[in-house]
């Protein structure tokens, strides 16, 4: 049986679409459509969705009329009714680093290879930015939230909304631990004992740490790998020998200009990132101190520019795309009743010696 909108003539229904427009400027519903085309509104929500049970010539008809009268799909309104909207959140303390934009990378690639938006916002390394996003965020009724901790973050009672709604959330790099969070990292402790039990094994016995905020798990985990592989070998941790900051740049210039006021001068240096590493060889370089003669260097992260100094930068590959396509998936997992067996997912890292640190050759 052929629908009643096939026998309408087409300049009538031309004149009652310009008609409907001319009424009023607010949103075209498909009711507007149904009572253009003078059919159920269900069948035109049918049509739009191109159920089999319609005709095609309906169907086709229907899609033309609708999409001549401006009509959109209120994904927002069909959210609501199925309670999901499709897309996850992202806080990251950083867009301008290497190692978070190919976090995020990875991230998007799962998201999109499964259907879900993806919302990003960044805390700028501060606590108060942070809670900010969160609640941004969860206004926004994403359905699961993954974050990476801001530089200065103490209090974790932010989270407590997400958990009370039962927003999964999943944490990466910079971890907290709570009860029923998944958490995806490197092992941080074991990769700090290997780099500093690299430059032991060149010779240096004089190793200075220049690490990040030991609040987040990342730096206090690097920090305790290198105070543990001195004291397997045998030697206490200097004080004068630990540097913190924020890893900037300029935290490197700033270490090698401490290193070179030194009564006896360090051997070795490892630098909790590759940036903070670069700046400090580049510092020592122009102040004729020889890498790796006089002193090792070695760093964290393996970003593009750890290949590009002279000499290459002994570096920990922290693989991040895997790191964020772990995490996307994690959190897809759980919102599809599928949870990792462990909460802590362990990715694997690996050290690479370059010319920095290569006494013994």
């Amino acid at each position: 049986m052929q629908s009643v909108a096939e026998y309408i003539p087409f300049f009538i229904i031309n004149l009652l679409m310009l008609n409907a427009r001319m009424k009023s400027s607010k949103e075209v519903t498909i009711y507007d459509v149904a009572r253009v085309l003078n059919i159920s509104p269900s069948t035109v929500s049918r049509g739009l969705k191109g159920h089999p049970h319609i005709r095609k010539e309906t169907i086709s008809r229907i899609k033309a009329v609708a999409t001549e009268m401006g009509y959109r799909h209120n994904k927002f309104a069909s959210n609501l009714r199925l309670k999901k909207t499709n897309t996850l959140g992202l806080v990251v303390p950083k867009l301008n680093s290497y190692f978070m934009a190919t976090v995020i990378a990875g991230i998007e690639k799962i998201t999109n290879e499964n259907g879900y938006g993806l919302i990003i916002s960044t805390s700028q390394e501060t606590e108060s930015l942070e809670i900010s996003s969160v609640h941004t965020l969860f206004n926004s009724r994403v359905d699961g939230m993954m974050v990476s901790l801001a530089y200065d973050t103490k209090d974790p009672l932010h989270f407590n909304i997400l958990f009370e709604k039962k927003i999964p959330l999943v944490f990466f790099d910079r971890i907290m631990d709570c009860p029923g969070c998944i958490s995806v990292v490197i092992d941080n402790y074991r990769a700090g004992y290997e780099v500093t039990s690299h430059l032991l094994q060149q010779g240096c016995s004089r190793i200075v740490h220049v690490g990040g905020n030991i609040k987040r798990n990342v730096y206090a985990d690097r920090l305790n790998g290198y105070k543990k592989a001195l004291s397997d070998a045998g030697i206490t941790p200097d004080k004068e020998y630990l540097m913190i900051g924020d890893l900037s740049e300029n935290t490197g210039v700033e270490a090698a200009r401490k290193i070179l006021k030194m009564k006896q001068m360090p051997d070795g240096v490892f630098a909790a990132n590759d940036t903070t590493a670069v700046s400090m060889i580049m510092e020592l370089l122009e102040k004729g101190v020889r890498i790796p003669e006089d002193i090792c260097v070695a760093g964290f992260n393996n970003e593009p520019i750890s290949r590009i100094i002279q000499p290459n930068l002994t570096t920990v590959n922290y693989p991040a795309m895997k790191i964020g396509e772990i995490t996307a998936s994690a959190l897809i997992g759980i919102l599809n009743n599928v949870h990792p067996e462990k909460n802590k997912i362990i990715v694997d890292h690996k050290l690479i010696i370059r010319q920095s640190s290569l006494r013994n050759k």
